[in-house]
């Protein structure tokens, strides 16, 4: 599903896992929307991920998320 952000921007809700999330994804946990600040691989496949609240995420390969990113057109 895509749909207009307000100020102007296309927005599109994707299937993120440690191999395809992106600074500036923003994942629902836990009833609040967290940006994506900052991401660190770790051994294994996992990624780190650094909210813009401070909060930390570490998901596994297999982990499976639903985010919101912005779409650009090419």
């Amino acid at each position: 599903m895509n749909a207009w952000a307000t100020g102007g921007a296309l927005v599109g809700s994707v299937e993120v896992t440690a191999a395809t999330v992106q600074r500036g994804d923003v994942i629902q946990l836990g009833g609040h929307a967290c940006r994506v600040r900052d991401l660190f691989q770790l051994p294994q496949g996992a990624k780190q991920l650094v909210f813009e609240s401070g909060e930390l995420l570490t998901i596994h390969t297999r982990t499976r998320l639903l985010a919101v990113r912005s779409l650009t057109r090419r």
